[in-house]
C-alpha cells in the first residue's frame, strides 16, 4: 500500500511538472491584443550621470568635458519576434529628438502587436528615403527639429547629432568652445547608422502588458569610440568633415546599450 501510495504521489507530481511546463511554453500564445511599449533614454558619460554645465571625469584623450547640449535624433523604430519576425513601427511616426536641455528622454511606439520580442533596432538620424520626400513630406518632424537645433537648412539637411559644450586639456588650458553637428549632407553624404540591440530579457506585450525598454547612452563614446577618438585639442568644431565626421557617426551608434526590461506597466522608476 505504501508503495502504491509513492507511485501515485509520484505520478501526480510529474504531471504537475508537464502541465506546468506545457503553461510556460504556450505563454505566447496568450498574448493578444496591442499595447505601447516605452523606451527610455538614459543619457550618462562615462559611467556616470549626464549633466549639462558639469564638469566630467577626463577622457581618455585627457580632455575636460562640460556639456551644455546633448541632442540626437533616433528613427525607424522595429522590434523582432521570438520567432524571428520582424514588427516595424509606421515610419511616418518614427522619428524622436532627444533632447537632455528640455529632459525629452522617453518615447512611446503606440499599438505596438501582441507578442514577445527579442530585439530592438532603430536608426541615429533620418534615413535618405525620408530626406528625398523634400520639405513637404516631413510631415511636423521638419518644424520639430527646428525648434530643438537639429537642422542646418533644408538643403544642407538635419543635424543627427548636437553636442555642444566647453572643454580643456593639457594642452588646452582655458574653457574652449566645442561642437559637434553630425548629420547627412543633404544626399551627398550619407551618415545614418542602424542600431541593433539584443535584450536581456524578452519584452512581453498584450493587451494588459505595456512594457518598458531602458537604455544607457553613454555620451563619451561620441569622441572615445570604436571608429577611433576624436581630440577636440586638435579640433574643437566639427560639422562637415571628410574623415572625422563617419568616425563620430559609427562612434554615436555604438552609445547605446540596454540596461534592463519592464514588463508590465512600461514604468522607469
Amino acid at each position: 500500500m505504501k508503495n502504491n501510495f509513492v507511485k501515485s504521489l509520484w505520478v501526480a507530481t510529474l504531471i504537475l511538472i508537464v502541465a506546468s511546463c506545457s503553461k510556460d511554453d504556450n505563454n505566447t500564445e496568450e498574448l493578444t491584443g496591442s499595447n505601447d511599449v516605452s523606451v527610455k533614454f538614459d543619457n550618462g558619460f562615462a559611467g556616470n550621470d549626464l549633466i549639462l554645465g558639469i564638469a566630467n571625469t577626463p577622457n581618455e584623450n585627457k580632455e575636460v568635458l562640460t556639456i551644455n547640449r546633448f541632442n540626437y535624433i533616433v528613427s525607424n523604430f522595429r522590434l523582432v519576434a521570438k520567432d524571428g519576425t520582424e514588427y516595424t513601427f509606421p515610419k511616418d511616426d518614427s522619428y524622436f529628438i532627444i533632447n537632455q536641455e528640455t529632459e525629452s528622454d522617453n518615447i512611446i511606439l503606440h499599438k505596438i502587436p501582441a507578442g514577445e520580442y527579442t530585439t530592438i533596432k532603430f536608426g541615429v538620424g533620418v534615413d535618405q528615403e525620408k530626406y528625398l520626400q523634400g520639405a513637404e513630406g516631413q510631415g511636423d518632424f521638419l518644424d520639430r527639429a527646428t525648434e530643438n537645433e537639429m537642422m542646418w537648412s533644408w538643403a544642407a539637411g538635419y543635424k543627427f547629432l548636437n553636442f555642444e559644450g566647453t572643454f580643456t586639456s593639457e594642452t588646452v588650458t582655458e574653457p574652449t568652445n566645442f561642437q559637434i553637428h553630425m548629420g547627412s549632407l543633404g544626399s551627398d553624404l550619407d551618415l545614418y547608422k542602424e542600431v541593433t540591440l539584443k535584450l536581456p530579457t524578452n519584452v512581453l506585450v498584450s493587451h494588459e502588458l505595456s512594457p518598458g525598454i531602458h537604455l544607457m547612452i553613454d555620451a563619451n563614446k561620441i569622441l572615445v569610440g570604436a571608429a577611433g577618438n576624436i581630440s577636440l585639442s586638435e579640433k574643437a568644431v566639427i560639422m562637415v568633415d571628410a574623415v572625422k565626421s563617419p568616425q563620430i557617426a559609427v562612434n554615436t551608434s555604438n552609445m547605446f546599450a540596454v540596461d534592463h526590461v519592464h514588463n508590465g506597466a512600461g514604468s522607469h522608476e
